[in-house]
């Protein structure tokens, strides 16, 4: 069986073909993606090729860990599932290419755990599920009262607090690009604001060295959480800190519990993904998506459509 697939060839090297998927096993499932999303943190930095190393890294490889589709067929123990509309959260099926995230591809193969039940419904918003799910994990200290970026985790932090009762958060955004598009909250550009009492900040910029700044607008005790992926090792002025018995919190990707809740809050309505995919091509479009994905800060979200695939 094989599948047609993004592959990164090497940092800056872009290609489309088919790759030779490894059979499925019993408790396995075969999804037909539909769409898929592409990220601006992890992905950028593997196609730039200033990725950390992690287990598995190397190239070729497929990226892409936000996709959407049918289960077609599977494995003697998955049988039942055959029909199932799911996203996939990245797979590591391909003979010839690492599947370090592995989601961008026509066919996936993965243990069925991995292919998990969402609404047909949400269409082609699914593939913001793990984001947002990515978003509420780093609520877990609380919701913010400071969101540091205006980008899509951005977005979905802000839409999420005001879901969980909680006042409204400011928004810093730099970006005039990205200064558009606040529902119920407000976006100012950093130099605007005076505030130096926030109990808790989240920044999803990935940019270390606002550091510093962040912690100088905390009040007591406050914490700041980083929610972005930094490239460069973090460093804080230390007194600052002190005087403000600042507290650091590192938020990973999304857990278990995260999707659960995320998608009974969408089928409730919520929470909304509506308006935050912006940008949507065919997959033969992606030698183009992709750098329009990393490099254009109109581009909140571009996912890929392959259902012109074979």
């Amino acid at each position: 069986m094989q599948a047609m697939a993004v592959i990164f060839e090497a940092p800056h090297r872009l290609a489309l073909r088919p790759l030779a998927l490894n059979a499925p096993e019993s408790a396995d499932v075969v999804v037909e993606i539909a769409w898929s999303g592409i990220s601006t943190g992890t992905e950028k930095l593997l196609f730039t090729g200033k990725m950390p190393s992690f287990p598995g890294m190397g190239y070729p490889l497929v990226p892409g860990y936000e996709s959407v589709g049918r289960i077609v067929d599977s494995g003697a123990e998955c049988k039942g599932r055959i029909g199932e509309w799911v996203f996939v959260p990245g797979a590591n099926c391909f003979a010839d290419a690492r599947g370090l995230f592995g989601g961008s591809a026509r066919r996936l193969v993965v243990p069925s755990a991995r292919a998990l039940p969402i609404d047909e419904n949400w269409g082609s918003d699914g593939v913001l599920f793990a984001l947002a799910a990515t978003a509420l994990h780093a609520m877990a200290g609380g919701p913010p009262d400071l969101i540091v970026g205006h980008g899509i985790l951005g977005r979905l932090l802000a839409r999420l607090t005001i879901a969980s009762g909680a006042p409204a958060p400011t928004v810093w955004e730099i970006n005039p690009a990205r200064s558009a598009g606040a529902d119920g909250y407000d976006i100012v550009h950093p130099d605007a604001d005076e505030r130096r009492d926030y109990r808790s900040i989240c920044d999803v910029s990935g940019d270390g060295s606002l550091l510093d700044t962040l912690i100088s607008r905390l009040g007591k005790g406050g914490e700041v959480t980083l929610a972005g992926f930094y490239q460069q090792p973090l460093s804080f002025t230390f007194p600052p800190a002190f005087m403000r018995e600042a507290r650091i919190r590192v938020a990973a990707e999304w857990g278990p519990d995260d999707l659960v809740a995320i998608r009974a809050m969408v089928s409730s309505g919520a929470l909304s993904l509506a308006g935050l995919v912006s940008h949507v091509q065919p997959v033969a479009d992606a030698p183009s998506a992709y750098p329009t994905a990393f490099t254009d800060p109109a581009c909140l979200k571009m996912i890929l459509d392959w259902s012109a695939c074979a």
